[in-house]
């Protein structure tokens, strides 16, 4: 087992990765920029090393300064979290190139995976379903116009590389397609640095779908079931939940069987997410994210496992602590991100928190770095904690989450907190009829 981790990332997912290491005796080491010196995750790691000014690119982002933390503490691995260099395959080559351990998978499932075209094409080599769609990059517009009157309109115009909502336009007629492939290639080089787009069937009121996966290097995989992540604002998930209410447990057990042995055939090492879009009974994979989930607790309060604890075993060389047979799912789980952001501009709102309270009782849980006094950079993503309910029955969770957003108390910046007090009270959604689509369309009315 590994000595010491060095946490590659800031804010809340520092802090749960920091949690895991101490439960499992391993010693930590926190890197901050100048912005984050404050931050919870930088008290509570045994050792903390600022590696640059408050820009990501100077610092979560600069690949030299981490790796020269790593050799000035003894840090034998690196847990890169999500987002920043959590899904580089460079970045997981040169730790292995200076003797460090990327927990995560190998730098070639990154880079397959990472490159949405190819993800595509390996999805449908292992047998998982795809949405129709190009097989490739297009490169001109009569090539588009022929594939989209192929697979029929509306068509999804996509970027290869990234996400987020960059790079993707929908082309509801022939006459739009032009535009759109010409408005997504502009986005996309000037986002990711590569024009390449290619074309999928648009799905009209679609859920969105992800399968958590897990294997380890005996030949080991299991799947953990599924999250539902179609509450979305502008392709961002806002809330999700486990398991769907849009499924019953036949298609549970195919689905999750098929991702099971696709990512064994595959021989996927760690953990991972396969995402579908999901509609009239048929799934559609979109893309695998090559790392740990924002919603990760959602799957461990409904199975009991501890996901990040399970990375660092497998990354380490020992088998995972479960088979399939062992999994077990308890229940029904949501889990709201509270980001400093108006809840109905979504604009930023970064400052200082005057009064921060956590709810609490039985099947509440808060992973946040928020603490009375903490200020809020404006230099990252808004997110500042997650709050996860769990309850016996769905309807038991949301009688917890309804109450549990009465007692949360977040002053000084505004929240999200009170666009998800609504949210919990509204037919549609109580009644788990909604799709990606949907919660546009809610704020559309408010």
């Amino acid at each position: 087992m590994f000595e010491k981790v060095l946490i590659a990332n800031r804010g809340e997912i520092a802090l749960r990765i920091n949690r895991a290491c101490h439960e499992m005796g391993i010693k930590t080491v926190a890197v901050h920029s100048t912005a984050d010196a404050d931050a919870m995750y930088v008290r509570l790691a045994d050792e903390s090393v600022c590696i640059g000014p408050p820009q990501a690119r100077d610092s979560y982002l600069n690949i030299p300064a981490i790796i020269a933390a790593c050799e000035i503490t003894g840090a034998d691995a690196v847990h890169p979290g999500y987002g920043f260099l959590s899904e580089n395959s460079r970045f997981a080559e040169i730790l292995e190139a200076h003797g460090i351990t990327f927990i995560g998978p190998t730098a070639e499932h990154i880079r397959i995976m990472g490159d949405k075209i190819i993800a595509k094409k390996t999805a449908k080599s292992l047998g998982i379903p795809v949405v129709p769609g190009s097989d490739g990059a297009v490169t001109n517009d009569a090539d588009a116009l022929r594939i989209a009157d192929e697979i029929g309109y509306p068509v999804l115009v996509k970027a290869s590389s990234g996400g987020g909502g960059r790079g993707m336009k929908v082309a509801p007629d022939r006459e739009s397609l032009s535009s759109a492939l010409s408005t997504a290639r502009t986005e996309a080089k000037a986002a990711f640095g590569d024009d390449a787009v290619y074309l999928e069937k648009y799905l009209g009121q679609p859920r969105h779908i992800e399968i958590q996966v897990i294997g380890d290097s005996h030949g080991n995989v299991a799947h953990l079931g599924e999250r539902d992540c179609s509450l979305q604002r502008r392709h961002q998930k806002v809330l999700e939940e486990c398991p769907s209410p849009a499924l019953n447990q036949e298609e549970r057990d195919k689905i999750g069987t098929i991702v099971a042995n696709a990512m064994q055939k595959l021989g996927y090492l760690g953990v991972g997410t396969v995402e579908f879009l999901y509609e009239e009974g048929q799934f559609y994979f979109i893309e695998m994210n090559t790392r740990l989930q924002v919603e990760h607790p959602v799957t461990e309060a409904v199975t009991g496992i501890d996901i990040v604890r399970e990375q660092i075993r497998i990354a380490a060389g020992l088998e995972m602590s479960f088979r399939q047979k062992d999994v077990v799912f308890h229940g029904h789980a949501i889990e709201c991100r509270i980001n400093a952001e108006d809840p109905h501009t979504f604009a930023p709102s970064p400052g200082v928190i005057k009064e921060f309270h956590q709810p609490g009782g039985l099947g509440v849980r808060v992973d946040s770095g928020a603490y009375t006094g903490y200020r809020i950079p404006p230099y990252y993503d808004s997110m500042i904690g997650k709050l996860i309910v769990h309850g016996t029955s769905r309807n038991e969770c949301l009688m917890r989450l309804r109450r549990s957003l009465r007692e949360i108390v977040v002053d000084g910046v505004k929240t999200t907190i009170p666009l998800f007090q609504e949210l919990v009270n509204d037919p549609e959604f109580v009644n788990g009829d909604y799709h990606i689509h949907w919660l546009e369309d809610f704020l559309a009315r408010q």
